[in-house]
């Protein structure tokens, strides 16, 4: 089959609406999270003190880089209905095998640190491929896989260093974590070329558009001749890779590798891509929109501190927040639903 059947087959299965109606439907899922995010930034400009300064600004794009590594993964495990409970262990374990390969010292620092970078991602592809082949080929609820998953992996990165912390990275390693360019922090840039490269494709490839189709109607991409379990385990391996890479970005940044980093990171990751109007039944969503609600939880967080908000209080405000945007999504889905 030629890749114009498949354009032809995706648009069949869940993408023949017309451009006004596609358009209406991304203005639905992302204008709101743009206008509260915009809104939420005059408020605390106006009452948080210093929150518009540069310093507190570059802080603010370095504490939302990691999630926003994991949330681009994120956004293609829930796009076909699926969900990732593991990111959070997995990276542990990615950081912990490329900490022991970082300080080897029997190869120049330059190897030492991309073969580090390697390992990590590795690892993290093996586990999103795991979690993917087993809840596809035994249709088992990914849920319950990754739950599974999360174990696996959390007592995989203590058993690797009997629980210990690895630190004394080169400087070269660490020097990245603080690097910037052009005021911007390095580790941001690095997180805005995954999603720039995680929307071209899913808006302009092929794998994309039924990436969004299986979430659409699985059955229905079935019955037109495409492996729809090849495209599900790819998209918890694209997740695995996303974690990989954090991973690494997050021990450049930290100067350490624990076997305990990565706690509560699902949630966090989950939240960004829900709050930015993906829909946790698959077939709608972005990463603009996860972009978007990425930015919208560092800025609430940032901005809550500065205004004097304990830690337990901004808990409850953010968990709010998160069943805001599932309901809000309820009333997207209707409206969009409407316009078809």
């Amino acid at each position: 089959m030629d890749e114009n059947r498949g354009i032809s087959d995706q648009a069949k299965l869940g993408g023949s609406k017309t451009p006004a109606k596609a358009v209406l439907q991304r203005v639905l899922r992302e204008a709101g999270i743009g206008i509260a995010l915009v809104v939420l930034i005059a408020v605390f400009s106006a009452f948080a003190p210093h929150f518009m300064d540069e310093s507190n600004v570059t802080n603010i794009l370095t504490q939302i880089t990691i999630n926003l590594i994991m949330a681009t993964g994120m956004t293609f495990v829930i796009l076909i209905g699926g969900i990732d409970l593991s990111v959070g262990s997995v990276m542990a374990l990615c950081a912990m095998v490329a900490g022991l390969v970082l300080k080897s010292e029997s190869v120049p620092v330059p190897v030492a640190i991309a073969a580090a970078g390697l390992a990590s991602v590795i690892v993290g592809m093996i586990c999103g491929f795991m979690n993917g082949f087993v809840s596809s080929f035994w249709n088992v609820p990914s849920f319950i896989v990754t739950l599974g998953m999360l174990n696996i992996a959390r007592g995989g990165a203590l058993e690797v260093t009997d629980a210990r912390t690895l630190f004394e990275f080169p400087n070269m390693f660490n020097n990245f974590g603080t690097a910037t360019l052009f005021g911007v922090p390095a580790i941001f840039l690095v997180a805005l070329s995954l999603v720039l490269l995680g929307w071209f494709v899913l808006t302009r490839t092929v794998f994309g558009r039924l990436i969004y189709s299986i979430g659409n109607n699985e059955e229905a991409v079935r019955l037109s001749g495409h492996n729809t379990f090849t495209f599900k385990v790819a998209a918890f391996v694209i997740s695995g890779l996303t974690v990989g890479i954090g991973a690494i970005i997050y021990m450049a940044r930290l100067t350490i590798a624990s076997p305990i980093l990565g706690t509560g990171f699902e949630l966090n990751a989950i939240a960004a891509v829900i709050i930015g109007g993906t829909s946790l039944n698959g077939g709608r969503g972005s990463l603009i929109g996860t972009f978007l609600g990425a930015c919208l939880i560092g800025v609430l967080a940032d901005g809550l501190i500065l205004i004097g908000v304990g830690d337990f209080v901004r808990q409850m405000i953010t968990g709010g927040v998160i069943i805001l945007a599932v309901i809000l999504d309820s009333y997207r889905a209707r409206i969009a639903d409407r316009a078809q």
